[in-house]
């Protein structure tokens, strides 16, 4: 308890740091935490450094632009070197933003759709770019172009399972790269812990071997997030994903379930089909301070190309949480939840909501 004590310690001196600095400097650059735990990764340790400015064009109002580049071991054994980045170009017209990384990663891989199967680890290392440019073309709503790439190479299976047997699609590798449109919508009051507003995220992929991929799939989704103040010191969010795939797309590319942000309780990939459609809600109400809470509940529903959703079998998950306030200016939050899915409980720590 006494490291952990420590851990979050260095954590709220980092980020109060951060937030004195920020607020002095139209450029900034700091050494930032990296510190989580999910059941996918267990504990996680690492530094990010981060570049927090603004164009020199910009008024002092403009929304900040932010690069960093993060390095993070697991105690799975897993490394993830990354660099995300979002910029807002000539006062914010134009929004440039995505992520370039590498990733050596473990995961239990449980089947797709309705061909369940025990529960079986694979190792993985794969590179991943983001890219997203986007033009305002109103209030609020921004629309442009959006490409992904991801070489997924499988490194370890176990033996006579199922990837060692050749039944998983997409293995040993699957290299996908598709271009794509995207529209993007949002008015939300803060970026970190909005009392009001809506934020909508849709975007269609194209992945063909033209562009360089070696699978060819179409994929669209949808993510969008609603938030309310119902009473003093209290916010009701909603959120609804959804995701559709056809084509021959690989099991990594599938939607699924679980993980930290959509039905915590579950563990990444605990469920995974062509189309999964998510709908979550969350209470988030002050306690005292800097101390706030949490209630939370989701219900979803896979399908495949054929059934498209299959309403008659759904999947809930419930739970609640603590958030601690790191930086006051920004409101963001240092967040302490457990979940409950179909296999049991699951705990994580993190930056940051959910959604």
């Amino acid at each position: 308890m006494q490291k952990f004590r420590n851990v979050i310690l260095i954590v709220l001196a980092l980020l109060n740091g951060y937030q004195a600095f920020a607020q002095k400097k139209r450029f900034s650059i700091l050494p930032f935490p990296a510190v989580y735990y999910t059941p996918e990764t267990r504990w996680a340790y690492g530094v990010a450094l981060t570049s927090t400015f603004r164009f020199s064009g910009d008024s002092a109002n403009a929304r900040p632009s932010q690069i960093s580049l993060g390095i993070v071991f697991t105690q799975q054994k897993q490394s993830l070197y990354y660099l995300p980045f979002q910029v807002f170009l000539k006062n914010a017209r134009y929004y440039l933003y995505g992520e370039m990384g590498f990733y050596r990663y473990n995961y239990f891989y449980f089947g797709i759709g309705n061909q369940s199967i025990p529960k079986e680890l694979y190792g993985v290392d794969f590179p991943r770019v983001k890219l997203n440019l986007l033009k305002k073309v109103f209030p609020h709503l921004y629309a442009g172009l959006r490409y992904q790439y991801e070489d997924y190479r499988i490194t370890q299976t176990e033996p006579n399972g199922a990837f060692a047997n050749g039944d998983v699609p997409g293995t040993p590798r699957g290299r996908t790269s598709g271009i794509g449109l995207g529209v993007f919508y949002d008015t939300r009051d803060v970026i970190f812990f909005p009392a009001k507003g809506v934020v909508a995220d849709l975007a269609y992929f194209y992945n063909a071997r033209v562009w360089g991929g070696n699978v060819r799939f179409d994929r669209f989704y949808a993510d969008i997030s609603t938030y309310r103040t119902v009473f003093p010191k209290t916010i009701l969010v909603g959120n609804v994903f959804g995701s559709f795939t056809w084509g021959n797309a690989p099991f990594n590319m599938l939607s699924e379930l679980g993980g930290g942000k959509r039905m915590r309780g579950y563990y990444q990939g605990r469920f995974r089909d062509d189309n999964a459609l998510i709908l979550q809600a969350e209470t988030r109400f002050n306690i005292f301070k800097r101390l706030g809470g949490a209630v939370f509940g989701a219900a979803a529903v896979l399908g495949n190309q054929k059934d498209i959703l299959r309403f008659n079998d759904p999947k809930y998950s419930y739970g609640t949480g603590l958030r601690f306030t790191a930086n006051r200016r920004d409101h963001l939050n240092l967040r302490f939840d457990y979940a409950v899915g179909k296999d049991g409980g699951n705990f994580y720590f993190t930056i940051g909501e959910a959604f």
